[in-house]
């Protein structure tokens, strides 16, 4: 568990600096902010099918503007993960859950192998953001894992 909870916490800073990079470069490139918007829905998607509820709601690819609307989610979303992994035992890791894809399909998966999707997931697109950062001649953030573990 503590390694979980060590990548979760790693998320809420990536995500936080993600999202602060965005503002400082005044981003109005609506294919980040939608990119920035789907890290967080797929968050909430996430973790809805760990509570054993639904994910249909959800929209994972919708234009945003909003960046403020978007930190909210992601500190709601942090909040719940919290409070979720607070309640957690190592030996639930293994759990399965059954859900279905947004598309309706059936699967089961491990509580562990949720949360690496959720891990992984996010950093893969946090590093599309950085790369068009570049594209765009701005300042990529740091992400790395390693960085947050050295503060």
């Amino acid at each position: 568990m503590k390694t979980i909870k060590c990548m979760m916490d790693h998320l809420y800073w990536a995500d936080g600096r993600i999202l602060d990079a965005l503002e400082k470069n005044e981003t109005k490139n609506k294919d980040l902010l939608m990119l920035v918007r789907h890290i967080a829905v797929a968050e909430q998607v996430w973790l809805s099918r760990l509570q054993g509820k639904g994910s249909p709601q959800y929209s994972l690819w919708e234009e945003a503007a909003d960046l403020t609307a978007i930190r909210t989610m992601f500190e709601e979303n942090a909040e719940r993960y919290r409070v979720y992994i607070e309640g957690l035992q190592e030996s639930d890791l293994d759990g399965m859950i059954d859900y279905e894809n947004q598309s309706g399909l059936p699967f089961r998966t491990s509580v562990r192998d949720i949360l690496s999707q959720v891990l992984l997931h996010g950093q893969y697109h946090r590093g599309q953001i950085n790369r068009a950062f570049r594209l765009e001649s701005a300042e990529p953030v740091q992400v790395d894992y390693i960085t947050f573990t050295r503060l």
